[in-house]
């Protein structure tokens, strides 16, 4: 044990929140709840559990927690701490008050952890003693492990597929959410689960030293992996609309993915095999950089948002989509004839690829077709590295002053 003052203030907060709550549950007419899981397999009748709820029924007190002596003595002794400075940054970016974010993500998950081992509020030291040591480790240690789970729609997979930098999307494991968050069911994809399309989930992991003061940018990263896979695949594909946060394997906050990864766009869902998650994994880590060049950035926004809207608003999000993507201030027409010029192996497939995208230059309703090309076009911008050195690349082919730019190798997986 490295902080006895600490063990005793959390002890003594923990005693007296089991004695508030067991009032509660004796004599103040308070029930405990239950959730009702269904665990399926393929193949297998379902197996049901009766969960009890003892973090939802702690965290509806907090306010009444939060007024205890105890309580106010335990935020005091960890907030002298500085090793507890993330848990007190863990809220909305730091704007929440230090004292809050450590109840919600110190207090009230220890005290939860030491019910649960004792299967209620009935003490027990040694349930105590195993929560708390566990705190310490996380509190105390070198590295501290975070992790960032968010459930998907619209893609399957047999397997793991490693998307680069600590993020995979890999099959969900049957409960894992529910272990760690039992409120979780309510906040799941419908169908989650169940249907073929919703069986997996996307999965950031990060070692962390011990001074770190913030967690990773969670929602801004997987939204990247999503986008990724939307250009891979062309599937309909969205993830969310929450992600549940662990750190060293506690319970550490539900945040919102951003909403255009929370969205399903219309369409097909689809199944991720290895060839495109290597290429989703290289479009992801250029999209991550993709900052550094406002038009890629914007063409990659108009694209995205085309996917949610209707006509006419969806054939001109894609127009500006490919201004910005390769043409710049020559306009529309040279972005299309670079397009083709790009993406066309030979002279019938640029001359194929280029009237397809005449609804763009045209102003007319663009086809899925030529939406399609768009799509590939930004994989293949992403893909080539520098874009306006693709660009002067693809002028001097189209002079005859230069050989046509090396495809980009995730190109032929792109096309489908």
């Amino acid at each position: 044990m490295r902080a006895p003052h600490l063990y005793r203030s959390l002890r003594c907060f923990c005693l007296g929140t089991f004695s508030l709550l067991h009032h509660e549950l004796e004599r103040g007419g308070a029930e405990l709840p239950f959730a009702f899981e269904e665990h399926t397999s393929p193949g297998r009748p379902a197996l049901y559990e009766h969960r009890p709820l003892v973090h939802q029924f702690v965290e509806a007190r907090t306010e009444r927690i939060a007024r205890l002596r105890d309580t106010r003595t335990a935020l005091d002794d960890l907030a002298a701490e500085p090793a507890a400075g993330i848990f007190a940054r863990a809220h909305a970016g730091g704007a929440a008050p230090a004292a809050e974010a450590l109840l919600d993500t110190v207090l009230v998950p220890l005290v939860t952890a030491v019910a649960e081992a004792c299967a209620g509020f009935d003490w027990n030291d040694e349930a105590f003693d195993r929560a708390y040591l566990d705190l310490e480790r996380s509190l105390f240690g070198s590295t501290r492990s975070y992790a960032a789970v968010a459930p998907l729609v619209g893609v399957s997979a047999g397997a793991q597929v490693d998307l680069g930098d600590g993020i995979r999307l890999r099959p969900a494991v049957s409960g894992e959410l529910a272990a760690h968050w039992p409120e979780a069911t309510g906040l799941l994809p419908p169908g989650f689960g169940r249907e073929p399309e919703r069986l997996c989930v996307l999965e950031l992991e990060r070692t962390m030293t011990a001074g770190a003061a913030e967690a990773p940018d969670a929602p801004g990263e997987l939204s990247d992996a999503v986008t990724a896979l939307r250009l891979a695949t062309a599937g309909a594909i969205s993830a969310g609309p929450v992600l549940f946060e662990r750190l060293d394997w506690r319970p550490f906050g539900i945040r919102p993915l951003l909403p255009i990864a929370a969205t399903l766009p219309q369409g097909e869902a689809t199944r991720l095999d290895t060839v495109r998650g290597g290429v989703a994994a290289e479009l992801r880590a250029r999209i991550s950089c993709s900052e550094d060049d406002p038009d890629l950035a914007e063409a990659l926004d108009r694209w995205e948002l085309s996917l949610f809207q209707d006509e006419p608003f969806r054939s001109e999000q894609l127009r500006e989509s490919l201004v910005a993507l390769l043409g710049g201030a020559d306009g529309l027409w040279a972005a299309a004839v670079r397009a083709a010029v790009m993406l066309g192996e030979t002279p019938q497939d640029r001359g194929d690829l280029l009237a397809r995208l005449r609804a763009l230059t045209s102003g007319e309703e663009v086809e899925p077709a030529a939406a399609d090309i768009l799509r590939r076009a930004l994989g293949h911008v992403l893909g080539s590295g520098d874009r306006t050195e693709l660009i002067g690349a693809l002028d001097a082919s189209i002079l005859g002053l230069g050989p046509r730019p090396v495809p980009f190798k995730g190109a032929r997986a792109l096309a489908g």
